[in-house]
């Protein structure tokens, strides 16, 4: 009888023992992930076209279109050398898809006057990012909920690159996946604009005039 007592007493203690401070599984989140669109300083992006494939094999066509976050700051360095500290926050929402397999991006390069199109496989060491973001509070401050939802930012600059980041449970960007892909033969609007593109801002033209595409840097 003593031995009962002594494990019935284990076992209270045992469950009073305090949840995982850093559990974010009873935290609020929003039912879908989120990609944004992001690009070099200076060179300028139209997306024309994306689609997702998620891990389930669904595919999501038309996800989002339009400009990409950027900058246009000039203080006469070559700030379109990299990605910089800044990334695109126009979220829009992937609704309805697991986790990305692969995502398909056709773009206006605006800089170099070139299309670009293509897929980019997204690694399993990205999703787990993407899974943890929300499951988990940040460590340097558990007191606060887990992050809403789970982000992709996906960059896209001259030469067809593709780099993706996404964002770890203290909202950290972390690059992970990246592709160079190959050139749209129909050319701008798949040739319906006569080979016109999106008009560039005098910013843009005045940076590459004076420091050119600096290919190779992203």
């Amino acid at each position: 009888m003593r031995k009962f007592f002594a494990l019935l007493g284990l076992l209270l203690l045992g469950g009073c023992q305090p949840l995982d401070p850093l559990s974010g599984a009873n935290d609020p989140k929003d039912e879908a992930w989120h990609i944004s669109f992001t690009e070099p300083a200076h060179m300028e992006v139209w997306v024309e076209i994306s689609a997702v494939e998620d891990i389930q094999g669904w595919l999501f066509r038309d996800v989002a279109r339009g400009a990409a976050a950027g900058s246009d700051w000039e203080d006469g360095t070559e700030v379109a050398r990299g990605w910089g500290d800044e990334l695109g926050s126009s979220l829009m929402p992937v609704t309805g898809a697991d986790l990305p397999k692969r995502i398909y991006v056709r773009w206006q390069s605006i800089a170099d006057q070139t299309t670009y199109k293509g897929w980019v496989d997204i690694s399993e060491e990205t999703r787990a990012i993407m899974r943890r973001a929300t499951m988990r509070r940040c460590p340097d401050r558990p007191g606060e909920a887990a992050t809403y939802l789970s982000l992709m930012n996906v960059g896209l600059a001259p030469g067809g690159i593709i780099q993706i980041w996404v964002r770890d449970e203290c909202r950290r960007p972390i690059k992970t996946d990246r592709a160079q892909v190959g050139i749209e033969p129909l050319g701008p609007h798949q040739g319906k604009s006569q080979g016109h593109y999106y008009p560039q801002s005098d910013s843009s033209k005045r940076y590459i005039e004076r420091f050119g595409i600096p290919y190779g840097s992203w």
